[in-house]
């Protein structure tokens, strides 16, 4: 049985995909009470953000473009530095970060659609529905998602940015309150301690990357799908951003669970209130269906490498999709949501938890791309990263700060962190035990650049 994928992802599949998982439910709450806290302050540590990640997204584009390859962060990090820092990359960088996350987003939706559209249904059974859907267009093809993702991500900006729009300007809105006046930055340079905040606000955008076996011309639509997402959800959340500000006093932003929606029923009423809550399904529907479609893609790279179990490598006959991966991820995120986890109170810490695994695969990604320029100097690179090594050594000290700071208040730092370590540690203890007891390979012997390309290449049986 073959295993090849298909190559049809455009660039308007890429910027969606690249887009789509960053604009979830989860961060248009960051932007609300990252207002709320800074005021107009907070543009500051939005472009701090930003300039991390556009230094993410640079060397993301160059392992990409150079090793398309369906495994992504995986695939890079074993030529870097072989095969348990690959792993650990992936399990702690998308695999639990998406497990831990993906509930809430399917709850959020569930409960958005229960509430406002569906009452008398439950939202565990609107939350199997959604699920189940996505799931079905993902095993259908990578069509199928790459459309779904454009609907996706164009209801959700143009929704923010002409709400946004209609509030700055006034056109169509209802009186904007009045408000206490308030500084633009009354933190001053202590703003910048936010850009931990902030960088949720774009975390994700690399998500396009192991498609590249899927894209057509990856070389040129994956970087500027990265980019080009990078500087519309940064216009887009600044305009939604001011007109909250103008809407909705300060304290109740920073302390809102749906600030977003709170802004959008202050600037148009119950209208509004359903314009956003539909754009909130939206955005927990696209943050689904990018982890449903892109991690598999990763988990087929990996079990093309024998880093994982060989089912993985099964491609649907008709479809071409790998179609146990796409099961896994669904089941996965589909148990916590109905054993009711994301009802937890200590959920926040889980999901910093998460996010605090993430940045670490922004990290290994900038030192792969200085181990490689090393070892590799003569391999081809269709996009090379501007002003190296400046944005990985900025990129990797920044992503450090973030992870220092990751905690809003003192008291969760100690929870954080802890649950940190146990993940850690459970991830290495799987990955020890898989190389070195079921598929006898050394822990820290890189690949070499040829088997990787191999492997995007040819067809396995």
């Amino acid at each position: 049985m073959s295993t090849e994928l298909k190559k049809s992802m455009g660039f308007f599949s890429c910027f969606s995909v690249a887009v789509g998982c960053v604009v979830a439910s989860s961060t248009l709450v960051s932007l609300g009470q990252g207002m709320g806290i800074a005021g107009g302050g907070f543009v500051f540590a939005m472009l701090a953000a930003w300039l991390l990640q556009s230094f993410s997204a640079q060397s993301y584009a160059e392992l990409a473009c150079m090793m398309p390859h369906a495994g992504g962060i995986r695939s890079y990090t074993s030529v870097a530095m072989g095969s348990l820092p690959a792993m650990a990359a992936v399990v702690l960088g998308y695999i639990i970060p998406n497990v831990l996350a993906g509930p809430t987003e399917v709850a959020i939706a569930s409960q958005i659609i229960s509430k406002n559209f569906l009452p008398g249904i439950s939202p565990a059974f609107c939350g199997g529905v959604l699920i189940g859907f996505l799931t079905l267009m993902n095993i259908l093809g990578v069509d199928f998602f790459s459309r779904l993702q454009i609907v996706f991500t164009l209801t959700i900006m143009v929704s923010i940015a002409l709400l946004g729009i209609i509030g700055l300007t006034g056109i169509g809105s209802l009186p904007a309150p009045e408000l206490p006046e308030a500084p633009f930055n009354a933190m001053g340079v202590g703003v910048l301690g936010l850009t931990a905040l902030a960088i949720w606000l774009y975390i994700g955008i690399e998500f396009v990357t192991p498609m590249a076996q899927e894209t057509k011309s990856p070389e040129s639509n994956i970087p500027r799908a990265m980019l080009l997402g990078l500087v519309t959800i940064f216009i887009v959340d600044l305009i939604y951003g001011f007109a909250s500000l103008k809407f909705v006093p300060v304290k109740q932003l920073a302390s809102s669970n749906s600030p977003h929606v709170d802004t959008a029923f202050a600037i148009l009423g119950r209208s509004g209130m359903i314009w956003m809550s539909i754009v909130s399904i939206f955005a927990s529907a696209s943050t689904i269906n990018t982890i449903i479609g892109v991690v598999p893609r990763i988990l087929y790279g990996m079990a093309v490498s024998n880093e994982l179990p060989r089912i993985f490598r099964a491609i649907h006959p008709t479809f071409r999709t790998p179609w146990v991966g796409i099961l896994f991820m669904a089941g996965a995120m589909a148990i916590p949501f109905f054993c009711g986890i994301h009802n937890a109170p200590n959920l926040i810490v889980f999901i910093l938890a998460a996010c605090c695994s993430w940045l670490f695969a922004y990290i290994i990604a900038h030192i792969n791309v200085i181990i490689l320029r090393r070892r590799y100097p003569e391999v081809n690179r269709p996009y090379k990263t501007p002003f190296y090594p400046i944005p990985q050594i900025i990129g990797s000290f920044g992503m450090g700060y973030a992870i220092v700071h990751i905690a809003p208040v003192p008291e969760m730092e100690c929870a954080i962190f802890s649950l940190v370590g146990v993940m850690v540690a459970a991830t290495m203890l799987y990955i020890v035990i898989w190389l070195k007891c079921i598929v006898k390979q050394p822990l820290f012997k890189p690949s070499s650049m040829e088997q990787v390309l191999k492997e995007a290449t040819s067809k396995k049986n």
